[in-house]
């Protein structure tokens, strides 16, 4: 940023009054900046359209690639619990998930079976009754009045089978209940549907952050400019997928595939 405005170092450090070895420590790394340190090369640079997504970065840089094995090392119990504080703290959810039915939609036979593979893979301490109780209780919270859901999911969750087909079947019918439920809106993306953008299981909490559940790690994203790309994408499926009676086909086709 600075190379690009045309300042040196030098420059750049008589301006602020700092030491011209802080920049030298900032820009290779070793030492971070604060805010204050930011706003200075943003106004010096005359870039400070870009300081929200600096400030959004520098304030959670420590959080924003967290590896599973490092945040579940004490039991799924846990990773239930801060997703339930967030949940709380949020007044409109936004969430897509391609391949399963999302965490707040589940069943308690579907959250056993799936936690249970994710204790298996990632070899965590068996805390499987506990993080299924947990992931009920955070259910909870779709019934306050104060608080919007808008859940979307491809069509293909219908079918991908977690825990056999009777806990499918089980998990199914909780989807058709779901639908007409006041504050949630629940969307299928039918599974010929184009492929207008490609993206993994996302949540969108407020306009605040997304948390990404990558293979390896969470992301939790906090600059404006991503958040923003990602309220497009849901967007652009919201706009593809079913609602209503079109929806219910949808998840009465996969029950009939299945008996």
């Amino acid at each position: 940023m600075r190379r690009d405005a045309g300042v040196t170092g030098r420059e750049l450090a008589a301006r602020e009054g700092w030491h011209e070895s802080k920049v030298t420590r900032i820009e290779y790394g070793k030492t971070r900046p604060s805010s204050e340190d930011l706003r200075a090369y943003c106004v010096h640079c005359e870039t400070t359209e870009q300081l929200p997504d600096l400030l959004a970065s520098l304030h959670n840089i420590d959080n924003a690639y967290m590896e599973w094995r490092q945040l579940l090392s004490a039991g799924v119990k846990r990773g239930q619990q801060r997703y339930q504080k967030l949940e709380s703290d949020t007044k409109h959810l936004r969430n897509y998930d391609p391949q399963i039915v999302p965490g707040l939609l589940q069943t308690a036979e579907y959250a056993e079976a799936k936690l249970r593979r994710v204790i298996e893979f990632y070899q965590l301490p068996d805390d499987l009754d506990s993080g299924v109780s947990k992931r009920m209780e955070r259910q909870q919270v779709l019934y306050r009045r104060e608080h919007r859901f808008h859940f979307v999911i491809g069509e293909q969750a219908l079918y991908r089978t977690v825990g056999g087909s009777g806990v499918m079947a089980g998990q199914l019918d909780r989807l058709l209940s779901i639908i007409g439920m006041p504050r949630v809106t629940f969307g299928i993306v039918p599974l010929a549907a184009e492929a207008l953008t490609v993206v993994e299981n996302f949540m969108i909490f407020d306009n605040r952050l997304v948390k990404v559940e990558g293979h390896t790690a969470e992301l939790t994203i906090t600059q404006p400019r991503e958040i923003a790309l990602y309220g497009k994408a849901f967007d652009m499926l919201v706009g593809q997928s079913v609602v209503g009676d079109e929806a219910r086909g949808l998840i009465r086709r996969a029950l009939e595939a299945r008996f």
